[in-house]
């Protein structure tokens, strides 16, 4: 049984940035007043979508959003399964869906989708429409048991007597009895094969014996010519090989080369830089008259002597540095010329490699035309070789025509179970035995609601409906009062039966303005006759904006307002 506990929203609908809770467990139960649009129905919207991402109301996810805050939408769902304690936080804007176990939140490395799978499935074990079937009776956008379609009735009461694993075995049936089915022509497609093949070595025995001398000249004129193409081969290898030997010779100073290079460049580098320094000091005899140190007048003629001097050492760099240039240049196209026989080279070995690889693939294909002349010429009875690949094939036949009688047998078991498993098998039988029960309490209630009808339903849910001067009826014949009592009685039969069946069992139990249109104040009387009948267990949430005067009927009393344009609780 799932015991809902606690539940809790803001920014949904109406509701404010403020957290409106509800405690769901804590009352038999509890009538939830309000003015139209106070926001009391939004209990309804805050459970579905905390429980399944959707609203009560036929509204898009992005409509829920509070308009005026338009973001932060969070719900708050609390519940319990036996000792287990759920919790539920889903949100939109952004989007939020969390499941709690007892604190630890679930591991999340599924999609959304499995994440809900795995809630209706494994926790819940309910789905949207069973929910709202057996926990809530709504007026607005609900689509009661009555106006579903044939289907969709036979599937929630498949899901309310859990037998809907018959569905999802048969799901499965239809699986195997594909992957059966291609078994079965894969098997048979192997048969017509070996059979060929056992025709074929029978033909073969002339034609094996006429045609071995002839195979074994053909191969050794196919190896005679694949020698001829690595002898060739070879004699591309190796004029590669002498080329790049003749390069190399061209190449032995590299070393010597790159190291004056270098030399070179490192003393060019020295010589600029002391020509600069001479440079400096010409320009500053040039420019001062006077010592800047001592700040005493220099003499002209000792100015003139070391001008010289350095003028003299100047030219001396100069000269020296356009010999390194020269050595520089007479060294870079060396080391070009290096280069480009180097890039010779590595280009001969990568064709020497590509020579060799087919070389070394001709030989072994030469071995293996090889081996196949040495199997025919080691034959030694011709005829036997063939029976005894004969009788491997026959061996080998024997075994598919096992395996196609085994899948023969094996295809009559899946007609069998799907028959069983069709809707008018096994689960036909379970809902044949539980139809009576199942009218017998619509009638109990609808009597306890002191609507005197006849209601009976067959086995592909279709509804009679007589009254008591025998007249037959449809559903859609009666009033809303009326049809507010069949649904009543309907949705208390489907709680009835989930409780036998601990399927979909819940605690909660939600009607949505049963009192305000459809009964009139004999069938509101009588529905909280049949309210105070329940179990403890149970707690019911009854919606409404006419029942001031059922206050002293409820166990406790919720009202809900209008504050600054937002729905909240009234104090």
């Amino acid at each position: 049984m799932i015991n809902f506990e606690k539940i809790r929203w803001k920014n949904l609908l109406s509701s404010g940035n403020n957290f409106t809770e509800i405690e769901l467990n804590s009352h038999q139960t509890t009538l939830i007043l309000g003015e139209n649009g106070a926001g009391k129905s939004t209990l309804l919207d805050a459970l579905c979508f905390g429980l399944y991402g959707r609203g009560f109301r036929n509204l898009k996810k992005e409509l829920l959003i509070n308009s005026v805050n338009e973001k932060a939408l969070v719900v708050e769902v609390e519940f319990s399964v036996g000792k287990k304690e759920y919790k539920i936080i889903r949100g939109a804007k952004p989007n939020i869906f969390q499941i709690y176990l007892d604190g630890n939140m679930l591991n999340q490395n599924a999609t959304v989708k499995d994440y809900q799978e795995q809630l209706e499935k494994h926790i819940l074990k309910m789905n949207y429409r069973s929910f709202t079937q057996v926990a809530i009776l709504g007026s607005a956008n609900f689509v009661p048991f009555m106006q579903l379609k044939a289907v969709e009735r036979r599937k929630l009461v498949e899901d309310l007597l859990d037998i809907s694993i018959f569905s999802t075995m048969q799901d499965l049936l239809r699986q195997r009895v594909s992957s059966h089915a291609e078994s079965v022509r894969e098997t048979k497609h192997e048969i017509n094969i070996m059979e060929e093949r056992i025709q074929g070595l029978s033909n073969q025995l002339v034609a094996l014996q006429e045609n071995r001398e002839q195979k074994i000249a053909k191969f050794e004129l196919t190896i005679d010519e694949t020698q001829n193409n690595i002898d060739e081969l070879l004699l591309k290898s190796q004029s590669k090989r002498d080329d790049i030997e003749k390069r190399r010779k061209t190449i032995t100073d590299q070393g010597t080369v790159e190291e004056r290079f270098k030399e070179a460049k490192d003393l060019y580098k020295q010589l600029e830089n002391r020509k600069s320094t001479i440079l400096e000091e010409i320009e500053f005899y040039e420019s001062n008259d006077n010592c800047p140190t001592c700040k005493q007048g220099i003499d002209e003629e000792h100015k003139k002597t070391h001008v010289a001097e350095k003028q003299s050492k100047k030219a001396d760099l100069v000269n020296g540095l356009e010999r390194l240039l020269e050595t520089i240049r007479k060294s870079e196209e060396r080391i070009a010329g290096i280069h480009e026989v180097s890039t010779a080279i590595e280009s001969h070995q990568n064709q020497i490699g590509v020579i060799q690889s087919e070389i070394n693939s001709n030989v072994k294909f030469i071995q293996r035309i090889q081996g196949e002349i040495n199997d025919l010429e080691t034959e030694g009875n011709h005829n036997s070789v063939t029976k005894e690949q004969q009788m491997d094939n026959e061996e080998k036949l024997d075994i598919l025509l096992s395996k196609n009688e085994s899948l023969t047998e094996q295809g009559h078991y899946f007609d069998i179970a799907g028959t069983l498993l069709r809707d008018q098998g096994v689960k036909q039988k379970i809902i044949k035995q539980y139809v009576p029960v199942m009218n017998n309490m619509i009638n109990k209630y609808l009597a306890q609601l002191e609507f005197y009808v006849g209601f009976e339903l067959n086995e592909s849910f279709e509804e009679t409906i007589k009254s008591r001067f025998r007249d037959v009826f449809k559903y859609d014949n009666f009033s809303q009062g009326e049809k507010m009592r069949i649904d009543l009685a309907l949705l208390f039969t489907w709680r009835a039966i989930a409780r036998m069946k601990n399927s979909v069992n819940t605690n909660l139990l939600i009607l949505d303005e049963v009192f305000d249109s459809s009964l009139d104040v004999a069938g509101t009387d009588d529905f909280l006759k049949l309210l105070n009948t329940l179990t403890e267990r149970t707690n019911a949430f009854i919606i409404s904006h006419k029942g001031e005067a059922l206050y002293d009927k409820f166990n406790n009393v919720l009202r809900f307002e209008k504050y600054k344009n937002f729905s909240r609780l009234a104090e």
